[in-house]
């Protein structure tokens, strides 16, 4: 049973000897390039209102003195995470985030380039960072060492915070939904109701963590200016 309960987060799982499961990472982006052939309508509105309200949000983190247009980085990071979070809710449809080969390639290559940007323009402002104001001579040794180790494991924390949020809702849906063959035919409903309420709930995960990853990286970017 765990070999099938898990083979749902199997990149290696094949449909007629092809293995097309990643394909799903590209499927969001079949839907956006049509708001751009048509007379603006409500999704092209609504896709614009979102992604003002973004800038706006990621400009006010990142400052006056970040780049013009540094926002879009994030914003479509946002975009890209919520479309693949989303389409793994639905039956069938390979969930490429849920698996560390994507978001610690995402986070891995944001945080590289952050330190690389950040030692090499603003080194003394990267060797203040390390020591907070005000810290005692005694202490700034193990400040650096703490201060250190909090910046590596940064991609690793944002990559498992998000793979781990999307492996758990998935697996409590199929845990669900693999016991409604023994569940008496009164009380099915009351499954299906509790199915309907957790899916709800992991539409709302998938949101807020494509939130979190991208208002997290943006704050992490904002500390190497």
């Amino acid at each position: 049973m765990m070999n099938n309960l898990f083979s749902i987060f199997d990149p290696s799982t094949n449909l007629f000897n092809l293995s097309i499961n990643w394909i799903s990472t590209l499927i969001g982006l079949m839907f956006i390039p049509y708001s751009f052939w048509f007379i603006p309508n409500r999704h092209n509105m609504f896709w614009n209102f979102i992604s003002i309200k973004l800038h706006n949000e990621f400009k006010m983190l990142l400052g006056n003195s970040s780049f013009n247009g540094s926002t879009f980085i994030f914003i479509s990071l946002f975009f890209f995470i919520f479309f693949n979070n989303f389409l793994g809710l639905f039956p069938y449809i390979f969930t490429s985030t849920s698996h560390l080969n994507l978001t610690l390639s995402l986070s891995l290559t944001m945080w590289l380039s952050f330190m690389i940007y950040g030692w090499i323009n603003n080194s003394q402002h990267m060797f203040i960072h390390m020591i907070p104001q005000g810290t005692p001579s005694i202490l700034m040794p193990f400040m650096v060492m703490i201060e250190t180790i909090s910046n590596v494991i940064r991609p690793g924390t944002l990559a498992v915070r998000l793979t781990a949020n999307m492996i758990a809702g998935h697996l409590l849906l199929t845990l669900l939904s693999s016991t409604g063959n023994s569940f008496p035919n009164h009380l099915l409903f009351i499954l299906i109701i509790i199915q309907i309420m957790l899916l709800t709930l992991e539409s709302a995960v998938a949101i807020i963590q494509s939130y979190v990853i991208s208002i997290l990286s943006t704050l992490y970017s904002s500390e190497v200016n």
